[in-house]
């Protein structure tokens, strides 16, 4: 599915500020432990939000922020709810989602320019500025 970026502060505050400073300078047997612990937080957090995700993995690294999502989601619609949940968790700078979904319609993005209209987005989009 992709690469996503988020904002490092905002969201929800899943684990302490602490932690994660200690996650970016820790050695490396005591790094594993504060990414396991933040990845399974996240995974926590992700699950609540009833998704219908099956086999989920998740993987957190607090040195560059990225968390890495695994396993399948119901539909393409799931998928991307877990991507923003995830990314809506303090100190989550990008998520790389690598859930599997059945195929289906892809989603379309619209970078908004200065000057477009709903209507217009709705006419290009679905044929229809109603």
């Amino acid at each position: 599915m992709g690469l996503f970026s988020f904002i490092k502060d905002a969201g929800e505050k899943l684990f302490g500020h602490k932690e994660v400073e200690q996650a970016a300078s820790a050695s490396a047997p005591n790094l594993a432990e504060l990414n396991q612990k933040a990845g399974d937080a996240i995974k926590t957090y992700i699950e609540k939000q009833n998704l219908g995700l099956s086999g989920l993995g998740v993987s957190f690294d607090g040195a560059s922020g990225k968390v890495a999502l695994s396993g399948s989601a119901p539909s393409q619609e799931a998928a991307e709810k877990a991507s923003l949940a995830a990314g809506n968790v303090a100190s989550v700078t990008s998520v790389d989602n690598n859930l599997q979904y059945p195929a289906g319609t892809a989603s379309q993005y619209h970078d908004v320019v200065s000057g477009d209209t709903l209507s217009a987005i709705s006419k290009k989009y679905y044929g229809d500025a109603n």
